[in-house]
């Protein structure tokens, strides 16, 4: 099996049709595959004032529709993995779902129900419940209404926040008006009605598809070919990750996530490779904690090997820059960065969140790239992230603690002993820069503190370098299922990020 990363939430509205090639391009170069999830519904205002959301008119949605089908194809000819989807949310009464086609000839339909939409297209389609923990009737998932063969797995975090259940963390605050989030509609109520469905992370995305902050999703496939995606994706072999990237595997003996099996005594295995240390690895069996591996405090006393290399992972993060309040008109900045090693530089990964990204080279010497961060929510678009999102990439870099790596950035290099950067994270400010902003715009500006200065810096943060032991962990327990259980892994990051693992099912007739 391979993994195969996606975004199955970038809802593209008819009003953006002119950037429907724009993020056809964005998705090839950040995914292995893409299902689109058109929005065929717009904001409309009644004559008394009355401001309420439906659908597009049908002749424009039919046009867009097959200007989609056209495009997909055209995409399929030229090998890349693109599928046709749209978002479906009826009455509200059966939760909303992202109805996704291996078939590019499958007509998009709008029905009240949930049922409808199913007695229609059969096993023709997959319909992907989202935000889940909403109000019931009121766009919150219907668990007695659902059927899993039709939405084999559910997405449980997005820009929404996580709807896994209502007492854990990434509370669902971004959309006020919808919220807050409720137990009696999470993932887990959906578990423990029996039905074997997986879960997965996706942004609900309307600006670009692919922004990292908001959720990321993988598939294990047998290849990259569509087919063998669609088959990945029936069988629940997904997962997701709430920001960064993780190599994830977790089998019951020889039988992957989102399997079906026999009730009775099983080897577990895990293996994990993140893009920074590894805090601790939840087992929930019947959504219960029934283990728990915690990774910290396994490898931060172990002495670094002197005059030898050794493998490590550093991010560095952009995205601080000067008060828009103060300086309206530096919105926007635009990076050019190398990052070259006197070792090894085995992989960079990217943790993209806006438009304007891009790794324009790599070498085991070197990377350059280039990188747009924004001082303002996405676009001013009226479903935009609410924080100012960063632009990051975690470089892996086989090399010893006495060595030295240069980064530069914007023309400036700092040179960064490798023992420094596995102590502690580093600010790289352009300072100087910001002092001479100041002293143009405002003329004198000594003062007693330097706040003007420093406040209104662009800032590169280099995050803790830390040694392969801490990203990567392996494991094995003997566990016994009994029949109408299920199991399943949640991984935390020591900065905050977090995976959910599709359970595995016990079932008399696996």
């Amino acid at each position: 099996m391979i993994r195969c990363w996606s975004d199955l939430h970038s809802n593209l509205h008819a009003a953006q049709e002119q950037e429907l090639d724009h993020w056809i391009e964005i998705a090839r170069e950040r995914l292995d595959f893409w299902m689109i999830a058109y929005y065929p519904f717009q904001m409309i205002r009644r004559e008394n004032g009355a401001v309420l959301e439906d659908l597009v008119p049908e002749a424009v949605n039919r046009r867009l529709w097959n200007r989609i089908r056209e495009r997909t194809e055209a995409v399929v000819g030229e090998g890349y993995p693109m599928f046709m989807g749209y978002e479906w949310q009826g009455s509200g009464q059966d939760g909303d779902h992202n109805v996704f086609f291996l078939g590019l000839d499958q007509p998009m339909i709008h029905p009240m129900r949930y049922a409808e939409l199913y007695a229609f297209y059969g096993e023709k389609a997959i319909a992907i419940p989202h935000h889940l923990a909403y109000q019931l009737g009121s766009r919150g998932k219907n668990w007695q209404t659902h059927i899993p063969s039709f939405s084999p797995f559910a997405e449980i975090y997005s820009s929404h926040g996580c709807s896994e259940n209502d007492t854990g963390p990434m509370d669902m605050e971004r959309h006020l008006h919808m919220g807050p989030r409720t137990g009696a509609t999470c993932y887990e109520r959906g578990l423990e009605m029996g039905y074997p469905v997986g879960c997965i992370a996706s942004g609900d995305n309307h600006d670009i598809p692919a922004v990292a902050d908001h959720g990321t999703m993988c598939v294990l496939a047998g290849s990259r070919a569509r087919e063998d995606i669609w088959e990945g994706l029936r069988a629940r072999r997904v997962y997701g990750v709430s920001r960064s990237r993780m190599d994830i595997d977790f089998c019951l003996d020889d039988h992957p996530m989102g399997s079906v099996v026999a009730p009775g005594h099983y080897t577990l295995s895990a293996e994990i490779r993140a893009a920074d240390a590894i805090d601790r690895v939840e087992i929930l069996t019947d959504n219960v904690l029934s283990d728990l591996v915690v990774h910290s405090g396994t490898w931060e006393k172990d002495p670094l090997p002197e005059g030898k290399p050794v493998r490590m992972k550093m991010t560095a993060e952009f995205g601080w820059g000067p008060n828009p309040r103060i300086y309206p008109d530096r919105l926007v900045h635009h990076w050019t960065g190398m990052l070259r090693v006197p070792g090894k530089l085995l992989a960079v990964d990217p943790i993209f969140n806006g438009d304007g990204q891009h790794v324009l080279s790599l070498t085991e010497e070197a990377c350059q790239f280039e990188l747009t961060t924004r001082m303002s929510t996405a676009t001013g678009h009226w479903m935009g992230p609410s924080p100012v999102l960063k632009e990051s990439l975690t470089f892996e870099i086989e090399g010893k603690p006495e060595d030295e790596i240069a980064l530069t950035v914007d023309g400036r290099v700092w040179n960064l002993p490798v023992h420094a950067l596995m102590k502690s994270s580093r600010i790289l400010a352009e300072y100087e820069e910001s002092r001479k902003l100041a002293e143009s715009t405002f003329g004198d500006v000594t003062h007693y503190r330097d706040d003007l200065i420093w406040h209104n810096a662009y800032k590169c943060r280099l995050r803790q370098a830390v040694p392969e032991k801490a990203y990567h962990l392996a494991f094995r327990r003997e566990v016994d299922l009994p029949a109408g259980s299920q199991i399943r892994m949640r991984v935390h990051l020591k900065n905050g990020d977090c995976a959910w693992v599709s359970p595995i099912f016990a079932r008399k007739e696996a």
